[in-house]
């Protein structure tokens, strides 16, 4: 039994799940070039291994051609947009994921950037550091309209952190209206164009698919106030890169946080505007969130291998967001 680990790193904080591959009796191997693999540097790679425990590269239907062996690929983490799941269903390849761990730690980094945001500490950091001299007036959250589109896992948990802070107003959009936010008399259902044009704040909470991809466009970021702040914690592809380059760099919106990148790592010119707070696709990356997320995605595996029960086998309305062409 031999597991391809791509995601990177893996058991650096906590090296159970690597004990746990051991005593299962299976051989693995860490990503040896340390970085996102893209599909040709992966397809190199996949041939000899039953199964993969995945990061977000790209794991196209040319990959899993070329794992003679694959059987199963199992996700760290919770988006599927990097997994080709109807080439997977085709091949016979079970594929699951742990949605439910990096919740927590991508809710508390939004709330992070907000009031980074709000408060302009990333530049007025930037400046120290040049040695400028500067007191930024700010916001707070309390004050503000907060606009939060996705309420799916993370967006349920930023809500119930802005609880904390006295908010006066959220406005909410999810494709499931279903979603049960209880009884919050601030909470407000409305369309994106609603949010996009009232809010203060807009955070995006979506998968990427089809629908999402480009989801925020040039058209839709001049309908938001020239205050306003724009945070992705999501999916790289959501939001237009260049069109928002473009709106700040003619000084419009008040900033935006970028975690997840359409190309990562990325290098491109987001990187050159101060009122742009960049991370490196680190909302997961909290100890404790990252280390379930490494466990529950290789205990997933080991069942697979032992032909056990799965715990987190893909559902198959993931695989009809698919259907209709990401």
């Amino acid at each position: 039994m031999k597991a391809l680990i791509t995601t990177v790193p893996f058991g650096d904080r906590n090296r159970q799940p690597l004990d746990a591959l051991k005593h299962a009796g299976v051989e693995y191997l860490i990503n040896p070039l340390g970085k996102k693999l893209k599909a040709p540097e992966l397809a190199d790679m996949v041939s000899d291994f039953d199964v993969i425990i995945a990061g977000t590269e790209p794991i196209t239907d040319e990959v899993m051609a070329k794992g003679s062996n694959l059987k199963m690929i199992s996700r760290v983490g919770i988006g599927l947009d990097s997994v080709d799941l109807m080439a997977a269903e085709r091949r016979g390849i079970t594929v699951s994921y742990t949605p439910d761990a990096p919740a927590p730690a991508v809710a508390e980094l939004t709330i992070g950037l907000m009031i980074s945001l709000l408060r302009s500490v990333q530049v007025s950091n930037l400046h120290m550091h040049h040695r400028r001299w500067h007191r930024y007036f700010g916001r707070r959250i309390a004050t503000s309209t907060i606009g939060i589109i996705g309420t799916g896992r993370i967006g349920k948990g930023v809500i119930r952190h802005l609880s904390g802070f006295n908010c006066q107003r959220i406005l909410v959009n999810d494709l499931h209206t279903k979603h049960d936010l209880g009884n919050n008399p601030v909470l407000e259902w409305c369309d994106k164009e609603t949010i996009y044009k009232q809010a203060d704040i807009i955070t995006l909470h979506v998968p990427l698919t089809a629908k999402t991809k480009n989801m925020v466009r040039r058209e839709h970021l001049e309908l938001m106030s020239s205050h306003a702040i724009l945070i992705n914690t999501a999916r790289g592809g959501i939001i237009n890169e260049q069109d928002l380059f473009d709106m700040l760099n003619r000084g419009h919106l008040g900033g935006a946080s970028i975690d997840v990148f359409q190309d990562e790592p990325y290098t491109g010119p987001l990187c050159d505007v101060d009122r742009c707070l960049l991370t490196a696709h680190m909302g997961s990356m909290s100890e404790d969130c990252r280390t379930r997320m490494e466990i529950e995605a290789t205990d997933e595996a080991i069942r697979f291998l032992k032909n056990e029960p799965l715990q987190g086998v893909v559902p198959e309305d993931e695989y009809a967001v698919q259907r209709e062409g990401l």
